[in-house]
């Protein structure tokens, strides 16, 4: 008789339907794999989104075999969305809410599929890492008796306070008037909150709306899991993980940032090259064209903007942002889409930049559709500041290149991010709030000028400081055997292999 194979240790990820996960998701998966290559690792999704982390998992410099992606029946026509929308990707904010509350659609094909692995295949050994929003995940594996973790592709301060304003809605308790700021449960009360910090659905929230049944259901099942993952690096952010440990009393394991290792050093130039698409989409301009154009530039002197995967800007925003840009001089790399109200996916129009804009600019900027390659912009030494919406994601991969912050939050926890960059660190100036806040061409031009100005002892260059010891901190995180990051990891995985 053949002896029976030995048992693999087998980590099934599912991330919610969104860039700004699945990413995280994915590079987790290549982190886990180059840390301790024994590990099965299986990302399951729906078709489209399966397509999306091949497609980017193919550019990945070694795709490791032991990753496997497994799609889940799903259509999204069942769901009175588009045909064909299994990510936020391109959707309005009046259909991203039916696509969360679509997202439990997957229940049922996930659970089989635990089954297959676990009834089926007996020899393997599982564990489940979920998505914070895709929560249900909790009662599938205490089905299955088996362990279920619960990653937050957020940083520690913004899932903090996403999570105890969602559940407790404290803002509800202002009375009007000019008095906007309130305390939230679990925050010290000189770290109050404003009004404007939260995205308009969450203004509106009363506990019985259908944002208010998604996020408080599935942060409520989130808080039964064996612990939570957490992209941040443990020295980074001593009050939001303080709050988030207090908060949700379960394990946090600090295993970020969710960056190509080759990617966290400091850039003197283009030698670090290009890494590809890592959301399967391909960028509106060459890599190797945006790097050759930015070697051109004098170092730190070019601003990044860019508001995310699927966010934009109003058409008078978008206006007085180019305005303001012009105005300064100063180059610039501008991820530009359409503007609120019109297809994201659709041409841009001349007529919603200022009459001749790309003509007069000429070699000051550089204007890009959709997608810029963006971890080889900000490595680049030419970058001196980061225009952003504050997502999490682009906040890690702007301070591990030591690059300051003009924040623009729109959506989620944008708000809480920009807040911490702000008041606990130091580097971040805000802009606005909001995609229905007014900005004119003077504050744009004001705030660029503050932020890229190299004066000593001016604000820019106490930013640029702060920003670059933060990145000495992010990289020395994932160090073999000494790291913060690395150790973290190594805990979790020590504690997933625990349960099994």
């Amino acid at each position: 008789m053949e002896p029976e194979p030995p048992q693999t240790k087998h980590i099934i990820m599912l991330p919610f339907m969104a860039q700004g996960h699945l990413i995280p998701f994915l590079e987790l998966a290549h982190h886990i794999l180059n840390h301790n290559p024994t590990f099965t690792i299986t990302i399951v999704n729906t078709p489209l989104n399966i397509h999306y982390l091949r497609s980017a998992t193919t550019n990945h410099p070694s795709p490791p075999t032991q990753l496997h992606l497994k799609p889940l029946p799903f259509n999204s026509s069942d769901h009175h969305l588009p045909p064909n929308s299994e990510n936020t990707d391109g959707l309005p904010l009046t259909q991203i809410i039916k696509l969360f509350h679509a997202s439990a659609a997957l229940e049922q094909p996930f659970r089989k599929f635990i089954h297959d692995v676990v009834v089926s295949e007996k020899r393997n050994k599982v564990c489940i890492v979920s998505d914070i929003f895709m929560a249900w995940a909790n009662d599938v594996a205490k089905s299955f008796n088996i362990f279920n973790y619960t990653f937050s592709t957020g940083g520690a301060y913004g899932t903090a306070a996403f999570c105890s304003i969602w559940l407790n809605l404290p803002h509800r308790s202002l009375s009007g008037g000019t008095h906007d700021e309130f305390s939230v449960p679990g925050f010290p009360e000189s770290s109050r909150f404003s009004i404007t910090q939260l995205h308009q659905f969450l203004r509106a929230a009363d506990g019985k709306d259908e944002w208010s049944r998604f996020f408080q259901v599935q942060i409520s099942l989130s808080l039964k899991s064996n612990g939570w993952l957490c992209n941040t690096v443990e020295e980074m952010e001593p009050l939001g993980l303080d709050v988030l440990r207090n908060y949700i009393k379960l394990p946090v394991w600090c295993i970020g940032p969710l960056i190509p290792f080759k990617m966290l050093k400091k850039n003197l130039g283009s030698d670090t090259g290009v890494i590809g698409p890592r959301s399967g989409k391909q960028p509106g301009i060459q890599p190797e064209h945006c790097i050759e154009w930015l070697d051109s530039r004098a170092t730190g002197s070019v601003l990044y903007i860019s508001f995310g995967s699927q966010n934009t800007i109003g058409e008078s925003q978008m206006m007085e942002l180019a305005k303001g840009l012009e105005e300064t001089k100063r180059p610039f790399i501008w991820v530009i889409r359409p503007p609120i109200g019109f297809d994201l996916k659709g041409d841009f129009r001349a007529k919603w930049l200022p009459n001749g804009f790309k003509d007069r600019i000429g070699k000051q900027g550089l204007v890009v559709h959709n997608w810029a390659p963006q971890l080889e912009i900000l490595c680049h030494r030419a970058t001196g500041a980061f225009l952003s919406h504050c997502g999490w994601n682009s906040v890690m991969e702007s301070l591990s290149q030591g690059v300051p912050i003009i924040g623009w939050p729109m959506a989620a926890e944008q708000g809480y991010n920009a807040k911490m960059l702000v008041e606990e660190m130091g580097v971040c100036e805000v802009l606005t709030r909001g995609v229905h806040s007014r900005i004119t061409k003077e504050e744009v031009s004001r705030v660029i000028n503050v932020v890229l100005d190299k004066s000593e002892g001016g604000k820019g260059e106490d930013m640029r400081k702060k920003a670059s010891k933060l990145g000495d901190l992010i990289r020395a995180s994932v160090e073999d055997n000494k790291g913060s990051s690395y150790r973290a990891l190594d805990e979790f995985l020590t504690s997933a292999i625990s349960g099994f």
